[in-house]
């Protein structure tokens, strides 16, 4: 048996990419949702950070969606 070195790393890197970009994007969603509670307590409007956070959240959902179109195709 013989292992393409190569290509298991780029893999690995990939999927390194990956993972840190859809926490990243998971708590930039928390973050904005979180900015919204602090600015309704404080008698304020958060659209703009609501807005994103869903934004976030969509690009999440888009993003596993298409891991499981890869794996199923």
């Amino acid at each position: 048996m013989k292992i393409d070195w190569a290509t298991l790393g780029s893999v690995f890197g990939v999927s390194l990419v990956a993972t840190v970009t859809l926490v990243g994007l998971f708590t930039l969603g928390i973050t904005g949702l979180s900015r919204r509670e602090r600015a309704v307590a404080a008698g304020g409007s958060a659209g703009l950070a609501v807005t994103g956070a869903y934004a976030c959240f969509a690009a999440c959902v888009a993003a596993v969606g298409y891991g499981i179109y890869l794996i199923v195709a």
